[in-house]
């Protein structure tokens, strides 16, 4: 029996990069409600009482990018103007320009439109490649270690709004370690909770409440046995946390944003940019396709790797990889990708409904298995199709 043991970590909103992963996708959600075709790529910096925004947006809305990521910092928690950084106290710096017209030249009009190929296309905003993946170790179809880590900090931030453990701050991180026997999920070998907290509260307090009310509550019991390894706040206390304890930067939490490391991340973070830029809409796309894979039953476990040329439309390259556990070979499988997904910038765009502002709620707790919003990319619909093109 081959025993194996994987660890993946999940961080709160308060974590000082996601608040500058939500203060990015919160204006592009701004952005593209008032003008779905708006260019953006917003970045974020945010450090004890200064925040930087920076970056390219090219738009007809009137948006005030300022009050916008006020609001997102208070809608996270961040809203004690005795700390040093608050909704309301917080130093904000504007650097945003429009999009260069080089790159635009390249997106407006595909190397395909240019080439008399298509009468009408866009072209990928960047070149790049993007993977996707799916398994079947949760009912979501996601890595079982990802998917229990951000169930532990979206309840810890479930726990703060509520009252339940009011001294909590919105900073704080999970980490989990799965025990795999014979490739199937067996049990939990570790879990690691820090939360940031009031000073009021003992460490001996808070360790109690936090297995009581956040792990007891979201981890199978069934997983857990008398080895599982439980740590909570290790250092002890935890109080300077959010951008006044680490600086935060958009697009730092790659591997959290998609699979735990299950997966190759892919080739550019998400937050900040529109659907024209395949770091982002190719990469749900792929999520998309993987999902549906291992939701037709056409394998186990699926990665897809997509790559495209800046300015040209048609991905450069497909690959599929069941990694060991697909019903027909790879290659077959990669041909009935093509024939039943269209791969074009444009055509994501239109199938997974992405000009819409779906992107501050994706901003936290991961891009993907997120049913939870009811974005087209976890859908399955189409399993049959696949399963046609295959002959299955």
């Amino acid at each position: 029996m081959q025993s194996y043991f994987f660890t993946s970590e999940s961080v709160t909103e308060g974590h000082p990069d996601k608040v500058c992963d939500a203060i990015s996708d919160g204006i592009l959600d701004a952005v593209i409600a008032a003008d779905p075709a708006a260019r953006v790529a917003c970045e974020c910096m945010a450090k004890s009482g200064l925040l930087v925004l920076a970056g390219e947006i090219t738009t007809t809305a009137k948006v005030d990018y300022e009050r916008v990521a006020r609001e997102v910092i208070a809608s996270i928690g961040y809203t004690d103007d005795s700390l040093a950084f608050s909704a309301n106290n917080v130093e904000i710096i504007c650097r945003i320009e429009q999009q260069s017209p080089d790159i635009a030249m390249g997106v407006d009009n595909s190397l395909e439109v240019k080439l008399g190929e298509s009468q009408r296309d866009i072209g990928a905003g960047d070149q790049g490649m993007m993977f996707g993946y799916a398994c079947d170790e949760t009912p979501e179809l996601m890595p079982a270690a990802i998917s229990y880590a951000h169930r532990l900090t979206r309840r810890l931030a479930e726990a703060r709004r509520s009252g339940e453990l009011p001294y909590l701050r919105p900073d704080g991180k999970s980490q989990v370690t799965v025990e795999y026997r014979d490739g199937r999920v067996a049990r939990i070998d570790a879990v690691v909770i820090s939360t940031q907290h009031s000073p009021e509260v003992t460490t001996e307090q808070l360790r109690e409440d936090v297995k009581r009310e956040i792990i007891d509550r979201i981890l199978p019991p069934e997983l857990m046995d008398r080895e599982t390894k439980v740590f909570i706040n290790p250092t002890g206390r935890f109080v300077i946390g959010g951008p006044e304890g680490d600086c935060g930067l958009t697009g730092r939490k790659t591997i959290v944003d998609t699979y735990g490391g299950s997966a190759p991340p892919g080739g550019g973070a998400f937050s900040g940019k529109d659907p024209t830029k395949v770091d982002r809409s190719a990469a749900y796309m792929a999520r998309h396709v993987a999902k549906n894979i291992v939701a037709a039953g056409i394998a186990r476990r699926c990665q897809i790797q997509l790559a495209y040329a800046i300015g040209v439309a048609k991905p450069v390259s497909v690959l599929v990889d069941t990694l060991g556990t697909g019903r027909v070979e790879d290659e077959r499988i990669a041909a009935a990708v093509q024939q039943v997904f269209d791969l074009r910038p444009a055509a994501i765009i239109d199938d997974l409904k992405l000009r819409t502002p779906i992107y501050r709620g994706l901003a936290s707790y991961g891009h993907m298995g997120r049913e939870d919003l009811g974005v087209s990319f976890e859908r399955c619909g189409r399993k049959d199709q696949l399963l046609r093109a295959l002959g299955l």
